[in-house]
């Protein structure tokens, strides 16, 4: 099981430096936003969709059969890629491959801080960490590889 973790860590960091912008602006969102929506209506899955630039919320959609759950959980995720500068799910098999509890470990509560997928940086080559693109109501792995299949498609990758 730990090579499996490892190598799933080392795609994760692959994606993470692979997926990254040129520039990201707000109609960036929108369209990536947008995509989201689209695969997750043609998938008939019940998300919500989260895009920040900054600290300010600049795309949101919640799809049938999401509640304000969702919406909990992803200020969690996002607050972990922010505090990380991190994917959640990278942060959170990290965790899993030291055989340890990220919240205990961390002493971050897990009412603010979830190392659960779902939660993507959007980096912008050469400068950093500008925003994060987050999906929630799926299995945690199954939110991720969502935010990765955007990314690529958005990028052209």
């Amino acid at each position: 099981m730990s090579s499996e973790v490892a190598d799933l860590i080392a795609r994760i960091e692959e994606q993470q430096e692979r997926l990254q912008f040129i520039t990201f602006t707000h109609d960036d969102a929108w369209r990536l936003g947008s995509l989201i929506v689209g695969l997750g209506q043609e998938r008939s899955l019940g998300i919500t969709i989260d895009i920040t630039k900054g600290d300010q919320q600049v795309f949101h959609a919640a799809m049938p059969g999401t509640t304000a759950d969702n919406d909990d959980w992803i200020a969690r995720k996002i607050r972990t890629v922010r505090r990380y500068a991190a994917s959640s799910f990278l942060v959170g098999r990290r965790h899993v491959l030291a055989g340890t509890n990220f919240n205990e470990v961390t002493g971050l509560p897990l009412s603010l801080y979830a190392a659960h997928g779902g939660s993507f940086p959007i980096v912008i080559r050469d400068a950093g960490l500008v925003g994060t693109v987050t999906v929630s109501g799926l299995p945690q792995a199954d939110d991720h590889a969502l935010v990765v299949e955007a990314l690529e498609t958005f990028l052209g990758l």
